[in-house]
């Protein structure tokens, strides 16, 4: 090799050096994903995407007839789409975990406009994918982030023979018409379960149309699978522990977005120990109040369903936590009343700390629920989510 003593020369050749490691870098943090507690937040951001307006992608404007497990799978006309796994598990001897698993799909150009160039690395998706596990007797919440393009088998979705969403080693497959597997690993974490769909497909807001502002099209479709019935092992520091408990699923897909004014949501995916299901979320507006898009769906034990509006059921903030993370204040603790199904229910975290600071930061935990259903007392345990409070969601979702 020549030695370069001109000095231009040996400028251009550290720039090369510097870009080299640039690159190296953004691949490997990407490939990797983020570790626990990251210091900073990644820098890969849905606001910075091409097509952030959707121009090109359809709308949900209305129901849809659907058919499973084919709308289990992608639909790629939509710009956004997710899959969200939360659950919550214990052991034989009682100790108790809760899980998160989440795939989200973003689509950069139209299917009409993707022109093929026979590489198999050219795609027009980007996944990316969230996994955490909540030791609640240890006190102590792992999670991880992970990134790839949906092409050359690194990450994607398909609803035909069968179900299946994955990023790399992370993934949920459908095994029979009913059975799932889901599993994944992150340093010093992993879970792998065995999921049994007790109920089937859950068609939320009218018919799975689910309205999120006053503009034709900012909607989504929302589908869910509300009692899974979960087995497996959760593993922690080389340590395995066999569960059983049960899991909920939330499918969404849309080319839409909060609607202006609209910073963030509050969701609320309830099981009960009578066998019945409830789903509720709150849009919160900067100046503080609730958007009167906000809804939520009753599940009874049998299956059938009862939409219900924003003025069917209040939710009433009863404590609050602020994050030493992100320094943001989220309320940790809920009264949620439903007069006409004369139900109401005490909600509170199994653990304080359950903030996920990623790319974009928010709060998603596992709770213990309590109350009365009629003359009937319930019990039961869910997830709750919390988006907003560290920043807006405004050009995010």
């Amino acid at each position: 090799k020549c030695a370069m003593n001109n000095p231009i020369e040996k400028k251009i050749s550290n720039l090369r050096i510097a870009i080299l490691w640039i690159v190296l870098g953004l691949i490997a943090g990407i490939a990797q994903g983020c570790q626990s507690r990251p210091a900073e937040t990644t820098a890969v951001q849905l606001v910075g995407l091409p097509g952030q307006t959707g121009q090109g992608f359809d709308r949900v404007t209305g129901p849809l007839d659907f058919s499973f497990p084919q709308d289990h799978g992608p639909h790629l006309t939509y710009q956004t789409e997710w899959w969200y796994y939360t659950g919550n598990l214990q052991t034989e001897q009682g100790q108790r975990f809760g899980y998160q698993l989440t795939f989200f799909r973003r689509g950069l150009v139209p299917p009409a406009e993707v022109v093929g160039t026979g590489s198999a690395w050219r795609t027009s998706q980007v996944y990316f994918a969230h996994f955490a596990i909540s030791d609640i007797a240890g006190k102590q919440f792992q999670y991880a982030e992970r990134f790839s393009r949906g092409a050359a088998g690194l990450a994607g979705a398909e609803g035909e023979p069968a179900f299946s969403v994955w990023l790399e080693d992370w993934s949920v497959k459908q095994l029979d018409e009913i059975t799932y597997q889901l599993q994944a690993a992150a340093d010093g974490f992993s879970l792998n379960l065995r999921l049994v769909d007790q109920k089937g497909p859950i068609l939320q807001g009218d018919r799975g149309y689910s309205p999120k502002g006053s503009m034709p099209g900012n909607a989504s479709a929302y589908l869910s699978q509300t009692r899974l019935e979960a087995v497996g092992e959760v593993t922690l520091a080389g340590e395995q522990f066999p569960v059983k408990g049960w899991s909920w699923m939330d499918h969404e897909f849309s080319t839409s977005a909060l609607a202006e004014g609209q910073v963030g949501w509050d969701w609320f995916s309830i099981q009960l120990d009578d066998g019945s299901e409830l789903m509720l979320f709150t849009l919160r507006r900067e100046d503080g109040t609730t958007d009167p898009f906000s809804a939520g769906t009753w599940i009874a034990p049998d299956g059938s369903t009862q939409a219900l509006a924003r003025d069917d059921f209040s939710i009433q903030s009863t404590a609050e936590w602020r994050s030493p993370h992100s320094g943001a204040v989220y309320p940790a603790g809920w009264h949620v009343s439903i007069p006409a199904l004369d139900l109401d229910l005490t909600i509170a975290p199994l653990m304080s700390d359950q903030e996920l600071n990623l790319s974009f930061v928010y709060w998603e935990g596992a709770v213990t629920i309590q109350g009365r259903h009629g003359s009937q007392l319930v019990e039961g345990y869910g997830y709750v989510e919390l988006t907003g409070y560290a920043k807006s969601m405004q050009g995010q979702f």
